[in-house]
């Protein structure tokens, strides 16, 4: 069976000697695949005295950050999430604090949030509340007070939510481990109880973790607090690890479809013809009965019935397809009704980028950067949603009457978030086509710039019909591709500004690649003045052609010469 992410809860708060209650803290435990895609999330918050909206911004952090966590997008990872997150929180904390107070420091509160992932634990901070961690005994402290002191008796916070429209967070990871106790609490309770103290009494109390929490809360006022005390305990007692045969069943929920041919009705839909097949999937052009709008339907073979990797990519090109809404993207789409293993996706009449390179060999310039754009604003849905496609190649473009692009394909498509999910067998490492791949993709490394690489590539070819290191027949040799090919070489029309463009977009070293599209498209259409000295390169490596072209017929002018001269003698 599926263990599943567990953890046992408790907390006490109270107001002390203040007259109220700044402080706020609190967990949350998603159900199904909210619990699977975004893990278990739990916040502490100690709104600061002297602002005038301190409670306010304490109780609101907490349940803003808990809320908005969860509404984000699967397919970012925890670390995005929940800065972008707590970003908003903090500009929305400090305006209110501008408006509604006429202060700087209106709505002010430091913040402590743990999220656990999976097998990861995810620290975000801060202020001065704080967060540790109590395993085997030992008490360690994962987050730093953000405070200074000016004197011995006088000191501030320097850093807290609300305080200044842009705020640092903190951020760190670690592996967690069952029984690992986490142990949150407010400047009420560090205050006046060591760590060592602590610690003890998790050791004493730390099996019944409320009593633990009220042991904790009532020793810090004994011991002269006189602020505001909370503490906050979560203890992990089981993390999800998938067999192979659990994610097997529960891929397979779904029957593989029975053999299709044309005419055959299925789920609403009747076959019309077979468009592609290989070994790992049959592609049909199929109708909705209901509609009559035709639609592509997309099955696994049987050949991997039994193989849970290549299921599970395939139901991910799905999961990518319904989340990414994008004209230059194809659209996969809702089958309510589906009994059976498949997915449907809009049909696009047209053809392939590679058609119609192979048709428009050195397309115009001007042409090619009307389709790269188009691929790039794609390419931005797939960024946005921290994916890189990581297959992008003619191929997986198609264009229709329009000559609108769509990019096809997302098998091979990396996910940040679900990156994050641990799983007990070994999925691979999505495989990049060779010559189109960056070369870090196929050393199992990959972001934005290795997509930014294949459009490079793509340019390159839309450009001069070639490749720019030439073509490779195995991975190895596509990890040592060094010498680049002028473009010069293959089309003349080429400007050299536009060569360094593409030749910095399909640089080796992804740290020198172009780190956004938008820097990409903007050099090919503007000269940048960085390659307009590429002139000064010999002409034997700009043009080849043109050189030995230029040579002969100075030869030949020079033997002209020689016997004009011979015969005057």
């Amino acid at each position: 069976m599926t263990t599943k992410l567990e953890i046992d809860y408790a907390a006490a708060s109270e107001k002390g000697n203040k007259e109220e209650n700044a402080d706020a803290a609190d967990a949350l435990v998603p159900s199904g695949g909210a619990l699977r895609n975004k893990g278990i999330a739990a916040a502490i918050c100690d709104g600061m005295s002297s602002s005038e909206g301190g409670v306010e911004a304490a109780q609101l952090c907490v349940k803003g950050f808990l809320d908005d966590y969860l509404s984000t997008p699967d397919s970012w990872t925890v670390k995005t999430a929940a800065t972008k997150v707590l970003g908003a929180l903090n500009r929305w904390l400090w305006s209110q604090g501008q408006m509604r107070y006429d202060s700087a420091r209106g709505m002010v509160t430091t913040f402590t949030g743990l999220v656990i992932k999976s097998t990861t634990a995810h620290v975000f901070h801060v202020g001065d509340s704080r967060l540790y961690l109590f395993r085997d005994g030992e008490l360690e402290q994962l987050t730093r007070d953000h405070r200074v002191w000016v004197s011995k008796d006088r000191d501030f916070l320097s850093r807290a939510m609300g305080i200044d429209a842009h705020v640092d967070i903190d951020y760190r990871s670690l592996a967690v481990e069952p029984g690992d106790l986490f142990l949150f609490t407010t400047d009420g309770v560090t205050g006046y109880l060591t760590d060592n103290r602590l610690r003890k009494l998790l050791q004493e109390q730390g099996d019944n973790l409320q009593a633990c929490a009220n042991r904790i809360m009532e020793e810090a006022l004994r011991s002269g607090s006189h602020d505001n005390v909370t503490c906050q305990l979560i203890r992990v007692l089981s993390l999800p690890q998938q067999t192979e045969d659990d994610i097997l069943q529960k891929i397979t929920e779904l029957p593989f479809p029975p053999p299709l041919a044309p005419g055959m009705k299925i789920d609403g839909y009747e076959i019309l013809r077979e468009l592609h097949s290989s070994k790992r999937s049959e592609v049909f052009l199929a109708r909705e009965i209901e509609t009559g709008r035709k639609v592509i339907l997309k099955t696994p073979s049987e050949n991997y019935r039994d193989d849970p990797a290549f299921l599970e990519s395939f139901l991910h090109e799905e999961w990518v397809g319904r989340r990414i809404s994008n004209p230059h993207v194809l659209k996969v789409l809702e089958t309510p009704h589906r009994r059976f293993l498949y997915n449907v996706s809009e049909y696009v009449e047209g053809q392939t980028l590679r058609q119609w390179i192979d048709d428009h060999p050195q397309t115009h310039i001007n042409k090619a950067r009307e389709f790269l754009q188009q691929i790039a604003d794609g390419l931005r849905a797939f960024h946005r949603l921290e994916m890189t496609h990581l297959d992008l190649k003619p191929e997986n473009i198609l264009i229709d009457r329009n000559e609108t692009l769509k990019i096809i394909d997302f098998g091979s498509t990396r996910v940040a978030g679900t990156a994050e999910i641990a799983s007990s067998y070994e999925k691979g490492t999505p495989q990049a086509t060779i010559d189109y791949g960056a070369p870090e993709c196929f050393e199992g490394q990959c972001s934005n710039r290795s997509d930014i690489y294949s459009l490079g590539v793509i340019a390159y070819e839309l450009l001069t019909g070639h490749l720019p290191y030439g073509e490779h027949d195995s991975q190895r040799a596509a990890r040592r591709r060094r010498n680049y090919i002028p473009a010069s070489r293959w089309n003349g029309h080429i400007q050299p500004w536009v060569d360094g463009a593409l030749r910095k977009a399909v640089h080796p070293d992804p740290s020198k690649r172009y780190e956004t599209l938008s820097e990409f498209l903007f050099d090919l259409s503007k000269p940048n003045p960085a390659f307009l000295t590429a002139t000064s390169q010999p002409l034997l490596e700009r043009n080849p052609l043109a050189f030995w072209k230029g040579l002969s017929a100075l030869l030949l002018a020079a033997n002209l010469v020689l016997l004009y001269l011979l015969a005057t003698a």
